[in-house]
């Protein structure tokens, strides 16, 4: 039995669902009663063009029977044809790096910026800001880069120095100091409660930190790659950072986490590597997804999708007011606040026994991160069930 098995030889580290996902169609799950469930939560924002998307897996199939890896040894053809995509469609003359996932690509963004503050100023720079209930990775880094105390815990400790953290944009001012080198945020936070920042407030501090000097970090890793409507959420911002980390949609679902930086000759040879980061098999998947994304993206699909999930959001917050409190968010990142913690976990249930995934985000969020590609029928369906199951709490 399944149960018993993940029990007796996998770490206890997810408070796991004992289901047997068997196969998958864009946004529809099966297990292995072949019972479907209407996935609106993507793998945590991973699975961007659907499940068994047939052009991803032939890409993958093709591109494995020939070479699956080798190395950054030496040059990797679908990982510069990766590069040259992203850096066109960002917009931003950057240079990138590949990584494993969006924690890699964090500390990867952490060492660009602490390699610039030892290396351009007479006095060494290292201090990076962040924002409370950020999060930014589980490597012992990002953990302490992470604004929640309760991911500081001192089983791990102790963290590296240099971090700190501020409720509001508006703190941020008040706590550099002569060895603040960088300041890195999430224009929407997701673990934080899918809570997008002030576009002005964001604009003022983009501008203050080039001024003075200081690094601007975006973490993308669950924004990114047209998750809140455009290919980066600093596009829709209308920023220009520094550095730039991407990781889960931009996969479909294999490992991939990218950090791009307008310090263009910031690294040489031997400052930072990985290897299996942006090998043939990964980045030959990611072009295929980018690909995908790029031509529905063009052909108003996107769009279409964002506003008629939008619309069923919306009239499932206005038919359940003594459930939700709020809605949040940014394209096909989405949010409804719960009246309490208890609720939250009664909801997630109740879905997932009627058959559609939904998330846990903060305190008291219920968070939408489905497919991109999610049809109006699969919305359609999901919101049904969702309707349903608020009923039985």
């Amino acid at each position: 039995m399944l149960e018993n098995k993940d029990k007796q030889y996998v770490l206890n580290t997810y408070a796991r669902n004992y289901v047997n996902f068997k196969r998958g169609v864009n946004a529809t799950l099966f297990d292995d009663t072949n019972k479907d469930y209407i996935d609106f939560t993507s793998g945590i924002g991973v699975v961007s063009v659907g499940h068994g998307n047939e052009k991803v897996a032939n890409a993958i199939y093709e591109q494995v029977k020939n070479i699956t890896h080798i190395s950054n040894l030496y040059a990797i053809e679908p990982q510069a044809l990766l590069a040259q995509k992203i850096h066109e469609l960002c917009g931003y003359d950057v240079s990138m790096f590949f990584a494993n996932s969006g924690a890699e690509a964090n500390e990867g963004a952490i060492k660009i910026a602490r390699k610039y503050g030892e290396t351009k100023f007479k006095s060494k720079k290292y201090k990076v800001i962040t924002l409370a209930h950020s999060f930014h990775g589980r490597t012992i880094t990002t953990v302490k880069a992470t604004g929640q105390d309760k991911m500081h815990t001192p089983n791990f400790a102790p963290y590296p120095e240099g971090f700190s953290y501020n409720h509001y944009l508006k703190d941020i001012y008040t706590t550099i100091d002569d060895e603040t080198v960088a300041v890195m945020i999430e224009l929407v936070q997701g673990e934080g409660g899918v809570q997008p920042l002030d576009k002005a407030e964001v604009q003022n501090l983009a501008k203050f930190l080039k001024e003075k000097g200081i690094l601007l970090i975006i973490d993308e890793v669950q924004t990114g790659c047209y998750r809140t409507g455009e290919f980066l959420a600093s596009n829709l911002y209308e920023i220009e950072p520094d550095i730039i980390t991407l990781a889960k949609g931009v996969g479909g679902g294999v490992p991939i986490g990218v950090v791009m930086t307008t310090l263009k000759d910031i690294f040489v040879p031997g400052d930072h590597g990985s290897t299996f980061g942006g090998n043939y098999l990964v980045t030959r998947a990611a072009l295929e997804v980018v690909d995908i994304l790029d031509a529905y993206k063009n052909s108003g699909a996107l769009d279409e999708a964002i506003i008629y999930f939008e619309k069923k959001l919306a009239q499932l917050f206005e038919e359940n007011q003594k459930v939700f409190t709020q809605k949040v968010g940014l394209g096909l990142m989405r949010g409804l606040r719960v009246v309490d913690e208890a609720t939250l976990a009664a909801v997630i249930k109740s879905a997932f026994e009627e058959g559609v995934l939904v998330l846990k985000a903060g305190k008291n969020t219920l968070r939408f991160l489905p497919p991109l590609t999610i049809t109006k029928e699969e919305i359609d369906e999901g919101f049904k069930r969702l309707a349903y199951a608020l009923t039985k709490i």
